[in-house]
């Protein structure tokens, strides 16, 4: 394993544990987390604060979750506990109310959620907006449970106290910024979403390290609620988002797929249409469903932000199961992610178009020393990056177009215009 590959992994398997949701301790725990790689800033919404057409909601935090089986009159099962809480996080719904009582397994069962086409998987739900409370459990341990009565506890709070984000500002030549976001709101999901939360501060510790045309700003909220309020909270920061690229579910199963912005094509969809067929994945047109592209995209906003992942969510089965654990995401599938990510990036900060200076015929590349001086064989990729360079710098065709037109990967052109502007055949 590689030492890239070893650090994201040792990451996720920290972050795995902790019981996540859109606010609360574990958000705070988590963003902790990240922060040893990079240095965030954690900010704090008071519960209660308009957000648009939305409220920052009272925050959730949870001690413990159980059912116990009591038993009647003593029988088999007496004081067992058969769903708990503190065996995986995904056992309680996500923002239950507190509870605690004795019920029958009449008054019991419709609080429960099972997966019955995968008996041994735990699902993952939640109720953010509806004051109610529930466990899941796998199938299995639902066909075990006993006739009860169940005594059962659920001891969390809902409380006024804040919704909470981190964010990361990288500086460059230019106020136009490059935001990338990667929800951090699910407990105990890898693919969804502890690997485009890893995969996200790998890119920032990476630029942080490089000269940088754009800003980059890095923003890791909760689902939906976290990104309208980083919105409403920033009025004079999203006019200013150029592109921007939302990282969801990159270490499971399936190719690279990247999916447009509102408009289609711009820029940011340009360069990771060319990047994401490089890595023989799939494009996908915009649609108002989806991850928090769908609230940077809407029309108040108008941000140009597609999204990447690997197999979309809905699409692959262990979505939003326990079955999506540290086992279903891939090492080779992080490093190829962050390494696409990369290259997205790096056709957002160095594309340009330049103009030949020597534009009647093909200048004498030799004279300049970039032609190998033996010839006979076929051209190398060096050698043609510079000739189509030369063919369509007309001053208008950028070199993404260019690469795109060649079929040669953009930093191939990049390099080939870098040296025709040092040998002095290209201008800007």
């Amino acid at each position: 394993m590689s030492d890239l590959a070893e650090r994201m992994r040792a990451r996720m398997e920290r972050l795995y544990p902790i019981c996540r949701s859109i606010t609360g301790d574990g958000v705070r725990a988590t963003l902790a987390v990240l922060g040893e790689t990079v240095p965030l800033q954690v900010r704090a919404v008071a519960s209660g604060t308009p957000a648009y057409d939305w409220t920052v909601p009272e925050e959730w935090n949870v001690r413990a979750a159980w059912i116990r089986d009591v038993g009647r009159d003593g029988g088999n099962g007496a004081g067992r506990t058969v769903v708990d809480l503190a065996d995986h996080t995904l056992h309680l719904v996500s923002y239950s109310v507190p509870f605690r009582g004795r019920l029958s397994r009449a008054e019991l069962e419709p609080h429960l959620h099972t997966l019955p086409e995968h008996p041994d998987w735990i699902p993952y739900r939640t109720s953010y907006y509806t004051r109610d409370w529930g466990f899941c459990l796998s199938q299995r341990q639902y066909d075990a449970l006993g006739d009860g009565p169940f005594e059962v506890c659920v001891d969390t709070t809902l409380a006024p106290g804040e919704l909470t984000y981190g964010e990361l500002v990288l500086p460059g030549e230019t106020a136009e910024e490059i935001l990338v976001t990667s929800h951090v709101c699910h407990p105990s999901l890898a693919n969804d979403n502890l690997a485009g939360l890893t995969v996200a501060v790998e890119l920032a510790a990476r630029l942080a390290e490089q000269p940088r045309r754009h800003t980059f700003r890095f923003v890791f909220a909760p689902g939906t609620i976290g990104a309208i309020t980083w919105l409403a909270q920033n009025p004079d920061v999203w006019p200013r988002v150029r592109h921007g690229l939302v990282l969801t579910g990159l270490g499971g199963p399936g190719p690279l797929v990247y999916k447009r912005t509102r408009h289609g094509d711009r820029p940011v969809d340009r360069a990771a249409a060319h990047v994401v067929r490089a890595h023989g994945g799939e494009l996908r047109d915009y649609s108002p469903y989806g991850y928090d592209e769908r609230q940077f995209n809407a029309l108040g906003f108008d941000i140009a932000a597609g999204r990447l992942s690997r197999t979309p969510h809905g699409e692959y089965p262990e979505y939003h199961t326990s079955a999506d654990n540290l086992a279903l995401v891939t090492d080779d599938h992080l490093v190829e992610a962050l390494e696409a990510l990369q290259e997205i990036v790096d056709v957002l900060e160095h594309d340009a178009t330049y103009t030949n200076l020597r534009p009647y015929g093909e200048p004498q590349l030799g004279s300049y020393g970039l032609y190998p001086t033996t010839g006979g064989r076929s051209a190398s990729e060096a050698v043609m990056a510079m000739l189509w360079t030369l063919a369509y710098a007309d001053g208008a065709t950028s070199l993404l177009a260019i690469a795109d037109r060649a079929g040669l990967p953009f930093a191939a052109v990049r390099r080939a215009a870098d040296d025709l502007l040092g040998a002095g055949l290209l201008g800007g």
